[in-house]
């Protein structure tokens, strides 16, 4: 059993949130939490003079209500919405938040992926933690 975990919520319709977090609740340890974690992409350079003002932040508050509804289902969870490469960012967090375990959706692979998608990916390969893969 682990005594954190972080669930990666990706809005992708081809990602199975529920079972994401039926498995969390299962590893979970009696007294443990887990955290839900959404990472925002960077919006090119190029692509920010096409996207009304207040985009960014208008965008950010909407993705932090939905966290808090996805955080509401689980007992004790808590939504965290971050900006930055969502593979790296993953990693980055789960190191300094003290996570034993990832667990991560992924999209039913093309040949570009071979088996995983890239972020679960990059998730898998370098983790410092125990990774559980959902498809």
């Amino acid at each position: 059993m682990y005594s954190h975990i972080l669930v990666a919520v990706s809005f992708d319709g081809d990602r199975d949130v529920d079972q994401t977090f039926h498995i969390a609740e299962r590893l979970l340890a009696k007294a443990g939490k887990i955290t839900l974690l959404h990472v925002m992409e960077e919006v090119p350079g190029y692509a920010l003079s096409y996207m009304p003002e207040g985009f960014r932040k208008q965008t950010k508050e909407a993705i932090a209500s939905e966290m808090d509804t996805l955080a509401a289902k689980l007992k004790g969870a808590q939504g965290v919405v971050v900006q930055g490469h969502s593979g790296r960012t993953i990693l980055d967090w789960a190191s300094k938040n003290e996570v034993d375990c990832i667990v991560v959706a992924s999209h039913r692979p093309g040949m570009q992926d071979y088996v995983l998608g890239s972020t679960a990916a990059q998730v898998v390969r370098h983790a410092q933690c125990s990774v559980h893969v959902v498809r």
